[in-house]
């Protein structure tokens, strides 16, 4: 499967961004979808994740309330919507897709199989 992210940009704190994840092949909901991001000088991080099957939804602690993940079988893709952005959002975020995942797992960058390419978000003033 390829992924392709993009949607990113920057915006001021407080504002929105929707970003896209575009799936090709199969529809979104034969795996699990997750949001990963990578601030400068840290390391990837689980942003949000949706399952294939039964579409449970996981998110970070730091971005519950605020992101919201849904999927649209029908134009293949998976959305993450970012309210009420925070300077700490900014990295570059990347979509990717696991065969399965285990629910205690859904954060670990290791558990996908498969990677698109990152879209910059830059929050600031």
């Amino acid at each position: 499967v390829q992924l392709q992210a993009s949607g990113g940009g920057l915006v001021q704190p407080g504002g929105s961004l929707r970003l896209t994840c575009a799936t090709s092949g199969v529809t979104p909901d034969h795996y699990a979808t997750g949001w990963f991001r990578q601030a400068p000088g840290k390391e990837r991080e689980g942003v949000s994740c949706i399952t294939n099957d039964d579409g449970m939804i996981f998110y970070a602690d730091s971005v519950k309330g605020r992101f919201t993940i849904t999927r649209d079988n029908a134009k293949k893709t998976v959305y993450l919507q970012m309210d009420s952005l925070k300077p700490e959002d900014t990295g570059v975020y990347y979509c990717a897709a696991a065969n399965w995942i285990v629910e205690g797992l859904w954060d670990l960058a290791r558990e996908y199989n498969y990677w698109g390419q990152g879209t910059l978000v830059t929050v600031s003033s």
